[in-house]
């Protein structure tokens, strides 16, 4: 793979489309298939972490119809890279809105290229400012990630939208210049956020 291409994970359970989508990359160059995956299940926790791509373009009915209108949050909870819906049936508005970009079948191949760049950009983070610090909500939200709680489960306990939790997530990342859990577990530990006694 050229270092610089951008990666590309694909989930849909089309081997039509999957192709499709490396061969109109091949030949543009710009992106590149790191990945295929039929389903959620074959993308597991690790190996969405392992993966490291900068972009998953994901067929929403992979994921069971009332797991849908989570699907941007599963994400979230295992990758950073830009999400970008596929849309393969007609696609409830509202599932495609948690999406960083969506792309169609009927999409031209430079639309599709130019949709993944600007999905891309938008996940951009800003630098880090220095002597920007963690809200208090944001501290609270980071020792959850911390502990290892999913979206869905700290938007419970804080009785907020799993896209509010997302916001605050990114603008931990922002201001710590940090993007994974591991090393966000570490932040925390070094500022005291956490104790090392509360991991079991």
């Amino acid at each position: 793979m050229k270092s610089d291409t951008r990666k590309v994970l694909l989930i849909t359970p089309s081997v039509v489309v999957a192709k499709g989508l490396e061969s109109i990359f091949g030949d543009l160059g710009e992106f590149e298939v790191a990945g295929i995956l039929p389903d959620v299940g074959h993308a597991s926790e690790s190996r969405l972490r392992n993966m490291e791509a900068d972009v998953i373009i994901i067929d929403p009915t992979v994921f069971s119809y009332p797991d849908r209108k989570n699907g941007r949050s599963w994400l979230a909870d295992n990758s950073n890279a830009a999400a970008v819906a596929l849309q393969t049936t007609l696609t409830d508005d509202e599932i495609l809105r948690q999406y960083d970009e969506s792309i169609s079948l009927f999409d031209a191949p430079t639309t599709i290229i130019r949709k993944l760049r600007t999905a891309l950009e938008g996940r951009q983070e800003t630098p880090k400012s220095e002597g920007e610090e963690l809200s208090g909500r944001e501290k609270e939200i980071l020792v959850c990630v911390a502990k290892g709680m999913l979206n869905k489960e700290i938007a419970d306990q804080f009785n907020i939208s799993i896209y509010t939790v997302i916001t605050h997530r990114k603008n931990i990342t922002r201001k710590t210049g940090i993007k994974t859990v591991a090393g966000l577990t570490v932040y925390a530990l070094l500022n005291n956020l956490i104790d090392v006694n509360s991991f079991e």
